[in-house]
């Protein structure tokens, strides 16, 4: 017998709506998203309040209805219509600016009131390959008009933009565990918002660079947290908001998270593609140290793939361009891309080919550079690819206190990816067998990995 579902009444009951002005509202919604056959009418949102379930994709279409209405994310389980967020929506780079704007409001709900459902969710494979094809032939629907409301002004945007600069310290300081939480309220309670408001196309194109930015930013706290299944869908909902922006260099730094971490999930390939449609389409913008990046990374999937040449070379290029920085005129985002974290990845690369020599090399020098900026995760991580760099010459003595430091540095930061660095090097030293710099060690990281 069905029951009637309050949940829907309640909110109905709370919009001021009736039931005859929901139905036009929702066939509205439908007819921009191409839907032309969904046509509820009055006794059709009765039979939904009578506790009929309306078929797919009604219940998402009907929670966006009222998400435009009242300025933030109403999923189909708030009103009754789904026992959960359709997680796999933020998967797909919407056609419109409307089905993203939509799509990633309703990521950051769930990401506040079903985190232990989304930290459970698989980095799905290739899901980056459609993404990164419309990103670069930019054949995106720009027509859609946005929800009436009070109108965005460029102050709003600007304090948008003021609060990026702070959550980024957080994470490049404290780790991706820090402040992601804080960061996703913000998003979910003054940025999504915005998107659905009235604005001049200079103030939206603007918005749309400043939500992309710190979407990101929330994709990669959720990427050093281990949550892979999330970060994936936050960044692909960054890089659609990028094209909004119509800003290529932010777009082809969305395009490096998605490869650095495709090569992590175990897909060097498609980290490699991810990184040259970065590269390509910084071909209408200057952002040297965005293209720096994209060569570390490229350097980073070619080293997984065995390819010394090509890994050599994507270094020496990455170098190249860094010569080319200029701090004060790259954007707010590229100011983590310096001697620290790209000495880093080179480091992680030579390792990745078992040549300690050029591993050791380039780790020094991004440990020395984190040290001077009191930056604990790079330094973490960088001391795990030195005390690697060690294993890989038989020096367990010159790997221990390596590895010692990186348990040490990663008890400053909450970040999953040091940890993993850890027991990374937990692994590598089982040749060594019970020696008492293995026990001492594995002793330590026990200790880490409880706290």
């Amino acid at each position: 017998m069905k029951q009637p579902n309050h949940a829907l009444a309640r909110m109905l009951d709370r919009s001021g709506m009736s039931k005859g002005e929901l139905a036009r509202r929702v066939q509205a919604r439908a007819a921009k998203y191409g839907l032309r056959q969904v046509n509820p009418d009055t006794t059709g949102v009765r039979r939904w309040l009578d506790g009929e379930q309306p078929r797919s994709p009604m219940p998402s279409i009907i929670g966006d209805v009222f998400s435009a209405h009242f300025g933030y994310r109403v999923t189909t389980y708030d009103l009754g219509l789904g026992e959960s967020p359709d997680l796999d929506r933020p998967l797909v780079y919407p056609a419109s600016f409307g089905e993203a704007v939509e799509a990633v409001s309703e990521l950051g709900r769930a990401d506040v009131d079903r985190r232990q459902v989304l930290a459970g969710l698989p980095f799905v494979a290739l899901a980056g390959t459609g993404p990164s094809r419309d990103w670069l032939l930019g054949t995106l629907d720009q027509d859609q008009d946005p929800d009436p409301g009070p109108r965005v002004r460029f102050e709003d945007v600007t304090s948008v933009k003021n609060m990026f600069a702070s959550f980024q310290n957080m994470d490049v300081m404290q780790g991706g565990g820090s402040g992601r939480l804080v960061l996703t309220e913000y998003m979910n309670q003054h940025v999504y918002p915005l998107l659905r408001r009235t604005y001049a196309e200079d103030v939206r194109r603007a918005l749309c660079a400043a939500a992309a930015e710190q979407t990101y930013l929330l994709g990669w706290m959720a990427y050093d947290d281990g949550e892979h299944g999330t970060a994936q869908r936050y960044l692909i909902q960054a890089l659609r908001l990028a094209e909004e922006s119509r800003d290529a260099a932010l777009g082809a730094h969305v395009l490096a998270g998605m490869a650095d971490q495709a090569t992590l999930q175990g897909d060097p390939l498609e980290g490699r593609r991810l990184a040259q449609a970065g590269r390509h389409g910084l071909a209408r913008a200057d952002s040297p140290a965005c293209l720096a990046d994209l060569w570390a990374l490229e350097a980073r999937a070619l080293a997984v793939l065995g390819d010394g040449k090509a890994t050599a070379h994507a270094v020496g290029e990455s170098e190249r361009a860094f010569t080319q920085v200029t701090p004060s005129t790259e954007p707010e985002w590229a100011k983590f891309i310096d001697g620290a974290y790209l000495h880093g990845e080179y480091a992680n690369a030579f390792r990745d080919l078992n040549q300690p020599d050029n591993a050791t090399e380039h780790a020094q020098r991004s440990i020395d550079y984190a040290r001077r900026q009191g930056r604990a995760r790079r330094g973490a991580l960088s001391q795990a690819a030195l005390a690697v760099s060690h294993l890989q010459r038989n020096d367990l003595e010159a790997a221990h206190a390596a590895g010692v430091r990186a348990i040490s540095l990663s008890r400053q930061v909450q970040s999953s990816r040091s940890v993993e660095a850890v027991q990374d090097l937990q692994k590598r030293m089982m040749p060594f067998g019970s020696h008492r710099l293995v026990a001492d060690f594995n002793e330590r990281a026990r200790v880490l990995l409880a706290a």
